[in-house]
């Protein structure tokens, strides 16, 4: 009776940890940010949700304060340092999993596939670089990978942004991906291209299923 009542314990224990971890979000890796101003200007960056932070750089408190120039240099105004982007990871609010839209690309052509759709996404080629150089070593050590890029609605209810003053175009890429051991049929995801006008903000980053 007492091994009984044990084991039952044992698997109560096990449960109730088990659902504490599946409650745990995605995380949203690698977001950064760049900022193109007409102009050399100052500019306020703020997260709304930065309470889902998990890492930043600049260390973020109450927002970052930064003199942004035209090709895309950044100034630190707290601590005179020079960057090129601002950087965090968070907490996604979405659970995100594999949808019946997206792409199917063998490891070995992910690179390939990238610069073709990064470019149709809006970004410059040395942000796509950027990206690429990143998540290439994940996606090739995959013998298939399911993408999907999410929607900016998805992204604005993960981490909103708020920046003054008010950017002319924001470009946000976010790329759900999953490894494959083998190809499964989805819907090719329809993309559109933004157009680069004005005061211009670009993020990327991603989000690896589970």
């Amino acid at each position: 009776m007492a091994n009984l009542v044990a084991s039952i314990g044992i698997a109560i224990f096990l449960l109730i940890i088990f659902s504490l971890f599946s409650s745990f979000s995605s995380i949203a890796y690698k977001p950064i940010i760049y900022l193109y101003p007409e102009e050399e200007t100052e500019v306020s960056v703020e997260l709304p949700s930065s309470d889902r932070l998990i890492v930043s750089y600049p260390k973020y408190v109450d927002g970052w304060n930064v003199l942004a120039k035209e090709n895309g240099d950044l100034v630190d105004l707290e601590t005179g340092r020079n960057l090129y982007s601002l950087y965090y990871e968070s907490k996604n609010e979405i659970n995100f999993k594999v949808e019946k839209e997206g792409f199917i690309v063998k490891g070995e052509d992910s690179a390939k596939f990238l610069e073709e759709k990064l470019a149709i996404l809006g970004l410059t080629e040395r942000e796509a670089e950027e990206f690429i150089i990143y998540w290439l070593p994940k996606l090739e050590s995959n013998k298939y990978n399911y993408i999907r890029f999410a929607s900016k609605e998805e992204i604005d209810e993960n981490m909103p942004l708020e920046i003054n003053p008010k950017p002319d175009t924001v470009i946000r890429v976010q790329m759900i991906f999953k490894g494959l051991n083998k190809p499964i049929e989805v819907e090719e995801q329809k993309l559109e291209t933004p157009q680069r006008n004005g005061f211009v903000v670009v993020e990327w980053g991603g989000t690896e299923i589970k």
